[in-house]
């Protein structure tokens, strides 16, 4: 037999389709008698398969299948098909010689004599590995991108119809936006979007946007389930066919209600901050001129009252010398007003009830604005109480209504409240509505307009008529309620009224008992003192000495802490007032220097305005300036005192 063919008698063919089946090489192609005897064998049989003709020829052609296949009875019913249906054709697993499977595409077809007698099968095997290996991989990984897809919980991914409707949903979709599978596939996913974005037609909008661009990029509101909104970054991607038809859209939306919030929290820290600093320049230049201002006023006031005691019989001359006192008396209610918004004076701070103390002044605050003005309040029962200067703090409140009748020439009326912060009005999230509250004052005013209300703390800024404000009450607020650790709040619109709310921070500890310090005169204030003034401000100093010799104690002056210190390793002295704000050593510094070296002996700190972190301490009582008679006597009976033991 040719080495190239091997053919049974009973199948001989002409030699050129015996070469031509033998030529082929990528197919099996062999010949079975009725009962599946395998008859023939070419060269791709033997490629594909690993047998020599002579291994096969004869054997059952169910030697190709595994051993499940064959107890399944598989290879008879393929016969069985082929000789019912005239062919038969399937995929399955097949077996080389070496063991080995292949992924086999099998054709069975059978051959009819000419009285239509089945005299055996031609049977033509390909081997499918690589692509059915390529199917397993695809599905495969379509597998692992599903439950990939699936198992993300912090994205929506799902996919869209070309009409819009919903068509899978993963576990993220569920989390974000509370809907089962069940509940939205087959929905239009415009059932998403808040109602006015849907009544503009974003939905549709966006689709056709993705289907021009290929993506379609946003932030906006999304509605879940129970109603609530979130802030979603959304996504959309056009899936296409390779010929470019459009068969959908990938839908992915994050839900970024978080950050929006952090980044908003952030931007309002931002402005604080810069407001802050804004702030603290401007208060600093504030502190810094209303010192020179007490200073100066200093100055004038002990001149005028000394020179007034002179000129009691001149009743013209006192009539001038009284209004300048008066003068001079105004300018220094200004500076304190420049002092508290640089929060650059000491307060005196007790645990105190907002209700109670509005409810205390309401009477009070009515007669000052007149009639044409009605006083509401609407006061919250059992507020948490605060610590402030309970003074201040009704200074800060008249202040604000005096403001609120300005605002409103023709009458009206301005509501007075104590509350809790609403839980939408804290501005940084972290905070709680627990942490604060509120004493608010509105009115139905002019208003104010933006660029107005950003102005509206920063000191001598009026929109006042000339004349008729200094611009420092808002400031004045503002310096006191940051000194207390709160905050000034303003709400306003042109036309629509002004709120002015004074946050404040709940008191935390134990109440104490507040006591104030009751000032009575020295018992041994007859006594002439040995007194010490030291003050850089050469006019300050002159008439801080002449006023101690007018009320009959003996003065020495020095210009410095340097000078001071050497002048007492030469004399004794029974008192010390300093100036605070003194170059190279400040009058704070001398204080502690003067308890170290004398002990006992009485210093007084005479000073414009206090800096922040000082404390008055129990051995260094203060004297404002500008001071007088009568706070000088008061100031110095307390430092004897104190330094007998006696207070």
């Amino acid at each position: 037999m040719d080495s190239k063919a091997h053919l049974s008698p009973l199948f001989s063919a002409e030699d050129k389709y015996r070469l031509l089946v033998d030529a082929v090489t990528d197919y099996a192609i062999y010949m079975l008698d009725p009962q599946g005897i395998i008859a023939s064998w070419n060269t791709g049989a033997q490629r594909l398969k690993g047998y020599a003709a002579e291994e096969v020829i004869g054997q059952h052609f169910s030697m190709f299948y595994s051993d499940l296949d064959r107890a399944a009875g598989l290879p008879g019913n393929g016969l069985a098909i082929a000789v019912q249906q005239g062919r038969f054709a399937n995929e399955g697993w097949r077996v080389r010689k070496d063991g080995t499977r292949f992924w086999a595409h099998v054709v069975l077809d059978p051959i009819r004599n000419g009285a239509g007698d089945i005299i055996g099968f031609a049977k033509v095997t390909r081997d499918l590995t690589e692509r059915k290996m390529a199917e397993q991989a695809l599905r495969k990984s379509e597998e692992q991108l599903r439950l990939l897809v699936q198992g993300v919980t912090d994205y929506a991914i799902y996919l869209v119809s070309p009409e819009g409707l919903v068509t899978n949903w993963n576990a993220g979709a569920q989390k974000i936006k509370g809907y089962r599978p069940e509940e939205v596939i087959g929905r239009h996913f415009s059932c998403f979007y808040t109602p006015e974005d849907v009544a503009n037609g974003k939905p549709e909008t966006n689709l056709a946007l993705a289907a021009r661009a290929g993506r379609a990029e946003e932030e906006g509101w999304r509605i879940r389930k129970d109603g609530t909104r979130f802030m979603a970054h959304v996504i959309i991607d056009a899936i296409r066919e390779t010929d470019g038809t459009l068969t959908g859209f990938a839908k992915v939306t994050r839900d970024i209600t978080e950050r929006m919030e952090t980044q908003k929290a952030l931007d309002y820290a931002r402005e604080e901050l810069l407001q802050a600093q804004k702030m603290e320049a401007v208060g600093r230049l504030t502190g810094g001129v209303a010192h020179d201002f007490n200073n100066f006023l200093t100055i004038i006031l002990i001149s005028l009252k000394m020179a007034r005691k002179r000129v009691m019989d001149s009743p013209d001359v006192l009539r001038f010398v009284d209004n300048a006192i008066q003068g001079a008396e105004r300018g220094a209610s200004m500076t304190q007003r420049m002092l508290a918004f640089s929060s650059r004076q000491s307060l005196q701070l007790e645990v105190l009830s907002l209700t109670e103390l509005v409810q205390g002044m309401r009477d009070l605050l009515q007669r000052s604005i007149g009639p044409q003005v009605r006083i509401r309040t609407q006061t919250a029962v059992a507020l948490p109480p605060v610590q402030a200067d309970a003074h201040q703090l009704e200074t800060l409140l008249l202040n604000l209504v005096l403001n609120a009748r300005d605002a409103m020439p023709e009458g009206g009326d301005i509501t007075i409240s104590t509350r809790r912060p609403r839980h939408e009005e804290i501005p940084v999230a972290g905070l709680e509505d627990e942490d604060w509250v509120i004493l608010e004052v509105a009115d139905v005013g002019e208003g104010m307009d933006t660029q107005t209300l950003a102005r509206a703390t920063e000191p001598f800024f009026t929109t006042k008529g000339v004349g008729k404000g200094t611009g420092l009450g808002l400031s004045m607020v503002h310096g006191i309620i940051e000194q207390l650790g709160g905050k000034l709040k303003l709400h306003s619109e042109p036309g629509q009224g002004t709120r002015a709310q004074l946050w404040l921070p709940v008191y935390q500890g134990e109440e104490p008992v507040v006591g104030h310090e009751a000032i009575t005169p020295w018992a041994d204030a007859a006594v002439a003192l040995r007194v010490l003034a030291v003050d850089d401000d050469a006019l300050v100093l002159t008439n801080t000495c002449a006023l101690l010799e007018e009320i009959g104690h003996r003065s020495f002056s020095a210009g410095s802490a340097a000078e001071a210190l050497a002048f007492l390793e030469q004399e004794t002295v029974d008192l010390v007032i300093t100036d605070h704000a003194m170059p190279l050593m400040t009058g704070s510094q001398l204080a502690e220097l003067l308890h170290q070296r004398y002990p006992g002996l009485p210093v007084i700190l005479a000073t414009g305005y206090l800096e922040i972190g000082h404390q008055q301490t129990e051995n260094t009582p203060l004297l404002a300036k500008p001071f007088d008679e009568q706070d000088l006597v008061q100031v110095i009976s307390r430092a004897v005192r104190r330094s007998k033991g006696q207070g």
